[in-house]
């Protein structure tokens, strides 16, 4: 019997869940949109790091895989793929090193076991400007405010704030504020509505 996304992803997120029961700095969002809807990972982890997982189970494609990447590159310092073992040559060949890779395949009793057969690496080549497009035009604006760079920008687009951002500050710091508000943010399902308002 083929492995299925949903069944996949119940046994990774417990094993996530699991992994970091104790933190509470860390925070774990399904569907997370990139690039101003051009793409979404499956499940990111953002504490220290801006983690994704991205599930390819023997039921998908392989075929969004390239745009996935490219994606997925610009943003996360880590990344893990979750793959059935149909997809894992392929896979191997196309994704960077760093990735780090787990096979999903069913067990006896059908349910999901996952193995790890390549740890993560750390990406060096992210893009400061995807980074600074995870946040809303408020959450934007507010760092603005806080380094006292906000003056002339309330008008703005978020467009221009976030190039004002990426302008301003060195991408280390970036990266930090970003993960800050990310987690401090109270309703992630707002955030349809916030980028339809966001301008």
């Amino acid at each position: 019997m083929k492995t299925k996304d949903r069944d996949i992803r119940e046994v990774l997120h417990l094993n996530i869940e699991e992994t970091f029961k104790n933190d509470y700095d860390t925070i774990i969002i399904d569907e997370l949109g990139l690039c101003q809807g051009e793409s979404r990972i499956d499940i990111a982890v953002i504490n220290g790091l801006i983690h994704g997982y991205e599930i390819k189970s023997e039921s998908d494609t392989l075929e969004r895989l390239p745009r996935q990447i490219e994606f997925y590159n610009r943003i996360f310092d880590t990344i893990t793929i979750v793959c059935g073992k149909c997809h894992i040559d392929k896979i191997i060949n196309e994704i960077p090193g760093w990735w780090g890779v787990v096979i999903a395949k069913n067990n006896n009793d059908n349910k999901v076991d996952l193995i790890s057969i390549r740890e993560n690496g750390i990406n060096k080549n992210t893009d400061p400007y995807s980074i600074v497009q995870l946040l809303w035009k408020e959450e934007a604006l507010d760092i603005l405010m806080q380094y006292d760079l906000d003056k002339g920008y309330h008008n703005k687009s978020k467009k221009i704030i976030w190039e004002r951002l990426v302008e301003s500050l060195p991408i280390g710091e970036l990266k930090y504020l970003v993960r800050e508000k990310l987690k401090s943010r109270s309703n992630w399902r707002a955030g349809l509505l916030q980028m339809i308002y966001d301008g």
